[in-house]
Order: C-alpha cells, then structure tokens, then sequence
C-alpha cells in the first residue's frame, strides 16, 4: 500500500493563529485540491495526521470538528481526490498523551488499522513536529512545505540537523515530489 500522511492546518488549508474552529474558518490552500487527486489518481493512500486541540480547549466540540473533516472530504470528492481516514489529537499540549505530534501515536494507530509499511511511506507537514513525528514513527520519506508554519521550519530543521528529506513549496509541488521520486511499490 503506498501511503501518503498529511497533516491537514498549514499543509491542505489556512492555518490559524485563532484556530479553525469552524467550515466558515477553513480555506483551502491553492493547489491543495490538486495535489490530493494527483496522488489519489497515482494510487496512494491519504492519510490525514492532525492535532486538533480545539476539542479540549473547549473552543469546537467533537461534532464541529467531524462537520469540518465531512464538509473538507466532500470537497476534496469532488475535485477527484480521497481522503482514506483522519485521525486527529483532541488533547491539549499540557495533556502529555501519546497521540498528540511530535509524537507518534496517530501514526501507529493508521499502521496498525491499515497494515502500512511505514518504511515505504511519506509524511507531508508544515512543521517541525510534523517532522520530528514521521522521523519518530519510520516513515520513509520526510516533505516539509513552505506553507503554514513551514518558513520557520525550514530554518529551525537546518540549525538541529534533522532536515527532512524535501521541501517544497506547497502540497502540490510535495505530490509531485512523491510521485515522481518516492513512489513505493
């Protein structure tokens, strides 16, 4: 199974310093449609990867986050891309969970529910801890993107010496990355 984690704020939308707490809140990032049907139509499994703290800081409930991923999947159908499954971190930085990125909770709870080879997969993120968690999880295959938090990364990856294995500058620049260099079998 070739598979595909993204993390979903800074990587397929507009992040927020006041969080995406609703539909109305979240926008796509341009070309992030795109590069989800790209990979999709090269046969890739997507995976979102995504710490949703909003839940526990009593900011959205659960049912108002589930409305975002439906209504994100939806339009994602349309332009001819899949989402397999989302697994999301509703825990709060101080809640120390296993699940919460860097850590690799989420990860191993997608390889255990969908049999990957985590050695043969890619992880696409827009920050350090997304790359701090496909490092710690054995993913095969690192993509930072510029978008979001990525700026920052990028800088910050250099100077403790756990650069990933791309960057890029967007999702869709990543997809073709993946495609066309990092495509197991």
């Amino acid at each position: 199974m070739k598979t595909v984690f993204l993390d979903r704020d800074g990587v397929i939308n507009r992040d927020s310093s006041a969080y995406i707490k609703s539909w109305e809140e979240f926008e796509f990032i341009p070309g992030s449609l795109d590069a989800i049907k790209l990979l999709t139509d090269e046969m890739f499994t997507i995976i979102i990867i995504t710490n949703q703290s909003i839940v526990n800081r009593g900011m959205a409930t659960k049912n108002d986050l589930e409305q975002i991923f439906l209504n994100m999947k939806d339009a994602i159908t349309r332009k001819g891309g899949k989402i397999t499954d989302i697994f999301y971190c509703p825990h709060t930085p101080d809640e120390n969970c296993s699940c919460r990125k860097p850590a690799p909770g989420m990860v191993f709870t997608a390889q255990k529910k969908y049999n990957i080879d985590l050695s043969r997969s890619c992880f696409v993120g827009d920050s350090e801890k997304d790359m701090e968690c496909a490092k710690r999880a054995g993913c095969g295959c690192s993509v930072l993107v510029r978008t979001g938090s990525g700026p920052e990364a990028v800088t910050a990856l250099a100077n403790t010496g756990s650069a990933p294995d791309y960057v890029a500058d967007d999702l869709l620049q990543a997809a073709k990355i993946i495609v066309t260099r990092f495509s197991p079998e």
